[in-house]
């Protein structure tokens, strides 16, 4: 037997795809055929398996589970979880050589996907690809794999908290900090980890809905934190927190309702690994603002500009031995004390011991961070062969230039007061632009010279779909 999967799903960083239209039951079987072909290869027997909330997850689980157990593959399922409860399994259980997660993350309630882990690596791009090369040759190896359940909710809330130790109880006492998780499957894990933790919690949402009612789990878009600053407004908290479907990434606000961008967050973050690592390197996505990799090198680390991706920047952090890392797109990945993967809600439990740690409240390192004008994510559709093509030929012209610019994905193009970046999206059939200055004066200027170089690939900014 053979299958062969809609070209549209096998992604870079993880398989997405439409549920009933371009991602069914088959296609789940067929990735656990190949994916426990994977292991078995690579000599291993035994992968752990967790879905998140949506509708269509247990359905897509089962079928996943019962192709791994064809391929020979024994199964620990862990049930309705957040993914990062999914890689800690895969870290903590013994003798368990990968992971998959069925989520859709972030994407709307009719999607969903996969996310996986083997050997303690990120699982993407050639060996996501390869998956589809198994299926369609049908070169699968066959067995009788067999199925336990375990939950693991306990020991990973143990270890969440362990990101509290030798903080000053007395101090973490005194936050006040509002949770909202979405409707997501981060849901049930804030319920038991707030009972735990010390302070004053607000929770909203974290009953688990696929339908997702009350705002979609994505906090990288500022009208999804109304709910959230309301809350704190309300009850005069000292921050919120906000997380996607799946809980690998975060969002937050601080005690005025400003929103904490993932490279602010970042800069936070740093200052507190610092302290204990110094002239550690600390990476981040090259959308992210240079005030980060300046504030990184201010405090004594070294700061490093990467692909963006959460695989690739996971990849890269093991690769290099940096003790922290993030992206734009609020996946915040800990090396310190912890095992390199993006966990929001490890990430939140770090927020708090951060705050403590350094004696300054959220809202008064929100405060601190410099002014810059920036764009948000700036997106035209393009042909898929197309984008790379544009790419190219504006980093030619520059270079004919002279430009100075970083080529590590796509173009970012450096000014003395700021920077630009092009660069093809590698999930979706888009350009993304992006632009920052210290004056308002200076981003027109550089988004002037981006829409100049775009118009010579006959591209024009009135396309753009949103952030």
């Amino acid at each position: 037997m053979r299958h062969s999967f809609h070209p549209s799903i096998l992604r870079e960083y993880d398989i997405r795809g439409v549920f009933g239209e371009t991602l069914g039951p088959d296609d789940a079987r067929a990735i656990g055929r190949s994916f426990g072909t994977r292991v078995t290869r690579a000599g291993g027997r035994r992968v752990v398996v967790g879905y998140d909330g949506r509708l269509s997850s247990p359905l897509l689980e089962h079928a996943l589970v019962e192709g791994l157990n064809a391929s020979g593959i024994d199964v620990v399922r862990i049930g309705l979880s957040a993914t990062p409860m999914l890689y800690y399994a895969a870290a903590s259980i013994p003798d368990v050589q990968g992971g998959i997660q069925v989520t859709g993350s972030h994407n709307p309630a009719n999607h969903n996907g996969f996310k996986a882990v083997l050997e303690g690596a990120a699982f993407y791009g050639a060996d996501i690809v390869d998956l589809g090369r198994i299926a369609d040759e049908g070169d699968w190896l066959s067995g009788t794999g067999q199925t336990t359940t375990i939950d693991i909710m306990d020991a990973y809330v143990d270890r969440l908290i362990e990101g509290l130790e030798g903080v000053d109880q007395t101090l973490l006492e005194g936050l006040s900090i509002a949770w909202d998780a979405g409707n997501g499957a981060a849901g049930p894990v804030i319920e038991a980890l707030t009972a735990r933790l010390p302070g004053r919690h607000v929770l909203l949402f974290t009953s688990v809905d696929g339908h997702f009612p009350n705002h979609h789990p994505d906090p990288t878009v500022e009208a999804n934190l109304a709910d959230l600053g309301l809350a704190v407004a309300r009850g005069r908290l000292d921050f919120g927190l906000a997380f996607d479907g799946d809980g690998d990434r975060i969002g937050a606000i601080d005690g005025v309702g400003r929103t904490i961008w993932g490279d602010q967050l970042l800069a936070i973050f740093a200052e507190d690994v610092l302290k204990t690592s110094p002239e550690a390197t600390i990476i981040a996505d090259v959308k992210a603002s240079g005030a980060l990799f300046e504030r990184i090198a201010e405090l004594g680390g070294r700061p490093q500009m990467w692909k963006t991706g959460h695989s690739l920047i996971k990849s890269r952090m093991k690769e290099i031995g940096a003790v922290l890392g993030g992206e734009m797109s609020g996946h915040v990945f800990f090396a310190d004390r912890y095992y390199g993967f993006d966990d929001a809600l490890y990430a939140a439990v770090r927020l708090m011991a951060a705050t403590v740690r350094l004696g300054k409240s959220v809202t008064a390192m929100r405060e601190a961070m410099p002014v810059m004008f920036n764009t948000p994510e700036l997106r035209f559709a393009i042909d898929d062969a197309r984008k790379f093509e544009i790419v190219d030929e504006v980093r030619d012209r520059l270079h004919a230039a002279g430009a100075q610019m970083n080529e590590i994905d796509g173009v970012r193009v450096d000014a003395p007061d700021g920077w630009w970046l092009l660069r093809a999206s590698n999930t979706q059939d888009v350009l993304v632009l992006r632009a920052e200055s210290r004056t308002a004066e200076g981003l027109a200027r550089l988004l002037s010279e981006a829409d100049g170089q775009l118009a010579e690939s006959g591209i024009n900014r009135g396309s753009i779909l949103g952030h």
